[in-house]
């Protein structure tokens, strides 16, 4: 395998669709994504940091937030509704995720792939990930937004179960940006003050 076709693959996330089941008033690709998720998982670091005063590294969460589907580019984007359907699924598809990563990683010079190796494959359990999982929720939930704005009513069921997803995860830091943040997003241009 050559070890210089990473970052032209990375740069084809924007070929993978999101949300391949419900109709889309604005489509979404992977690369879109991961970098709101990136914008929303640095947000929750700064706030964690100097809202809440605990340890973070808001960088790093963006780093793992830009690489958090790159597997997807090798796999696509598995509808939500049968990815997590049963216990089995999810460990089969983890499996493929693991190997796509792995795939990946191996487009890269050796000396490279450990500075990419927890971006990844790393650790899916441990609290830095919880905050960029959150992150992808709240880009989740805000697509819905968006979309029932655009008067496309595919999404309410989404964003319903989306927002009690987040406040199942119990992270402080999501819940001041979906308190603080959040309502924003429901305004139009001029009502974000632009013209001001």
């Amino acid at each position: 395998m050559n070890d210089t076709h990473f970052y032209a693959l990375i740069s084809r996330m924007k070929y993978i669709g999101r949300w391949s089941l419900m109709r889309n008033s604005v489509p979404e690709n992977i690369q879109e994504h991961s970098h709101m998720v990136a914008v929303l998982a640095h947000a929750l670091g700064v706030i964690r940091r100097d809202v809440l005063g605990q340890d973070c590294d808001p960088e790093h969460l963006a780093a793992m937030a830009l690489f958090h589907d790159a597997s997807e580019i090798l796999t696509g984007d598995m509808p939500t509704p049968i990815k997590y359907q049963n216990e089995e699924i999810m460990q089969a598809y983890k499996a493929v995720e693991d190997l796509a990563a792995e795939k990946l990683l191996a487009m890269l010079p050796e000396a490279m792939r450990p500075a990419y190796a927890e971006l990844l494959t790393g650790d899916h359990a441990g609290d830095e990930y919880r905050l960029v999982k959150a992150a992808d929720k709240l880009s989740a939930l805000i697509k819905c937004m968006e979309e029932r704005k655009a008067g496309n009513r595919e999404f309410t069921s989404a964003e319903k179960a989306t927002i009690a997803a987040l406040h199942a995860m119990e992270l402080p830091e999501a819940e001041y940006f979906m308190e603080h943040f959040l309502p924003a997003f429901e305004l139009d241009l001029d009502e974000l003050g632009i013209g001001e």
